[in-house]
């Protein structure tokens, strides 16, 4: 079976796709090949909850883009807007 230029260049940019994608995953793993842990979840008590809920309305009021606030505060927009 013979290939055509184009057909070995495009086998080799997939080639180098691959090997790019397993580099980065491979950077991702811990030492013992495990994925890094996500840091543990923080449960607001109620004092913290509603300072919370203040600051996060002022900063709606301020018309601050929820995805903005959601990075900011590390939860999801979907909180925010349940709040």
């Amino acid at each position: 079976m013979t290939l055509s230029k184009r057909q070995i260049r495009q086998l080799e940019n997939i080639i180098a796709s691959a090997q790019a994608v397993l580099a980065s995953a491979g950077s991702a793993t811990g030492s013992k090949g495990r994925v890094a842990a996500r840091p543990k979840r923080v449960r607001r008590s109620g004092k913290e909850l509603i300072a919370f809920r203040k600051t996060l309305r002022a900063e709606r009021r301020k018309g601050i883009p929820v995805a903005d606030i959601a990075r900011k505060h590390n939860v999801s927009p979907a909180y925010i807007y349940q709040l």
